[in-house]
């Protein structure tokens, strides 16, 4: 069941200004074709099964590609998210 949305959000919605992180993310989402990505990487990719469960393929894509652009460690990505 979806969310009733009233006129103020509607309103936001359409008025909401773009950030600096919104216009980055979208500028990524034109790059990077993570659909092909996914589709190369997955039968590599580890598996759930015993221990910890894997974080999701794409989100793990994601952060290495934020780490290269923005030449952050892995501790220095952990922090940032």
């Amino acid at each position: 069941m979806s969310e009733q949305r009233t006129l103020a959000s509607v309103a936001y919605d359409t008025t909401r200004k773009v950030t600096r992180r919104g216009r980055f993310l979208q500028e990524m989402d034109r790059a990077i074709p993570w659909a092909t990505l996914r589709a190369l990487v997955e039968p590599h990719y580890t598996k759930p099964g015993r221990g910890r469960r894997p974080m999701p393929l794409e989100m793990m894509l994601r952060i290495y590609f934020l780490q290269q652009w923005c030449d952050l460690s892995d501790p220095q990505a952990e922090d940032r998210l």
